[in-house]
Parts: C-alpha cells; sequence; structure tokens
C-alpha cells in the first residue's frame, strides 16, 4: 500500500468534523506544522477535539486552528499566550479544556498506543485532577485512575522516513511524536525527507512504519523555535 501522499492537504482531505486529532510537538518543537494548516484550511472540519501538549504559537501549527475556529475541545497540559486565539478561546470558555500534568499526559497517550485500559499515578491526588476520579492507596500513598488516550488521526513531525513509514526523529522534536503514533486509527506523518525502503539504519528506527499510514514532505521547513547563528545547526 504506497503510503506517501502528494501534499499535506491530500494527505488530510478525509479527516471529519468532530474528529479526535492528537498533534504532536513539545510547544512548538516537533509540530506538524503543515498537516496543521492543510486542517485549518479544510472545509468541513471543524467541531475538532484536540489532544496537544499546547495550542501552538500565532500564526502556526496548532495555533492556526485555533485561528479558524475549528476546535470544540482540547486535553492539554497548559494554556499561555503564545497562541492569542487559544488563550482566548480557553479563558472565554468557547472550547472546552481538560488540564492535566505533563507527565500524566505523556502516559495516557502511550497506555493509549499499548492497549492498557488505565493506570494509578499519585500524580494529581489531592487537586483538581482528582475530582471525579477513582482512586486507591497503593504501598500507603493514594492514588487515581488515568484512563488512557486514543485519537482518530495523530498528525506528527519526524525528520527522515522511508518508503514503508518507519521514521526518525531528531533530537528534541522526538518528544511526543512517538507515542502519539501508536495511539491513533490513522498516523499522519511530516517529514522532511523520505528515502527508498532498506536505506535507513534499523537501529536509528524510533517509529516503525507499521504505525504509520500516511507520510508526506513538508512544504515548509522553517523551525521558528530555532534562533539562527553562523554556527552549523544541531537542532531538529
Amino acid at each position: 500500500m504506497a503510503k506517501t501522499f502528494k501534499n499535506a492537504s491530500e494527505a488530510v482531505a478525509d479527516i471529519p468534523a468532530g474528529a479526535r486529532i492528537l498533534i504532536g510537538g513539545f510547544g512548538i518543537c516537533g509540530m506538524p506544522h503543515n498537516l496543521c494548516k492543510a486542517l485549518s484550511d479544510r472545509v468541513g472540519a471543524g467541531d475538532l477535539e484536540i489532544v496537544s501538549n499546547a495550542g501552538g504559537m500565532n500564526g502556526w501549527g496548532a495555533g492556526l486552528l485555533f485561528e479558524a475556529k475549528k476546535v470544540k475541545s482540547i486535553i492539554a497540559t497548559r494554556v499561555g499566550p503564545a497562541c492569542k486565539a487559544y488563550e482566548d478561546q480557553v479563558m472565554n470558555n468557547e472550547i472546552e479544556i481538560e488540564l492535566i500534568p505533563q507527565g500524566t499526559f505523556a502516559e495516557r497517550i502511550r497506555a493509549g498506543g499499548a492497549g492498557i485500559g488505565g493506570f494509578f499515578t499519585p500524580t494529581g491526588t489531592g487537586t483538581v485532577v482528582a475530582d471525579g476520579k477513582e482512586s486507591r492507596s497503593i504501598d500507603g500513598r493514594e492514588h487515581i485512575l488515568e484512563m488512557p488516550i486514543r485519537g482518530d488521526f495523530a498528525l506528527i513531525k519526524a525528520w527522515k522516513a522511508d518508503e514503508t513509514g518507519n521514521l526518525i526523529y531528531r533530537m528534541s522534536a522526538r518528544n511526543f511524536n512517538p507515542a502519539m503514533a501508536t495511539a491513533a486509527e490513522v498516523t499522519i506523518a511530516e517529514v522532511e525527507e523520505i528515502v527508498p525502503a532498506g536505506e535507513l539504519d534499523p537501529e536509528r528506527i524510533h517509529s516503525p512504519g507499521i504505525f504509520v499510514q500516511r507520510l508526506v514532505v513538508a512544504d515548509e521547513k522553517e523551525k521558528p523555535i530555532e534562533i539562527k547563528t553562523n554556527r552549523p545547526r544541531t537542532g531538529r
């Protein structure tokens, strides 16, 4: 089955209204800007349920989805001023938000990909995070039950792929992307380069191609989080 799509718009063309979308990235590092842009431009893809560490930034990445009023709800770890539309929509109760600790966020996604039905953690006990959740004492310490997170689609960013969908990430762009790749029905990877099958060193592959259904080479490769200097670039 061919996995390479001509462009980002083609790769997200069948994402329907109301879909749950996992979006990779720590802040905007490793966030699939081109896929987010294509989805924000897609007619009919509204009322989206977003799972993302944060909301991108003004005019970039997941921020474009908030600016286009495409988001109904979000599961995230923070709200901040990097994306004004995201911050304003949360503060004005225009969208629903579930804020959870970052470690719990990562583990809930990992659990979704691993087929785990839930897990107990001491993180968040005694706070609003624990409201309405089952709790139990384990080794004398209170724990709360957290449920797995899965999505209909995952939009992730990798550095390099081969034609079968095996992925390599670079440095901190790895973040939530590998876990999200395992936790969706359809994973769409935006990459900087696609090479022939067999060219990647098997020992360097971070996400096996079995978890990746679609590939697209990024049109815009600018990474605004990086500072331009005269030194060789060692970032993502």
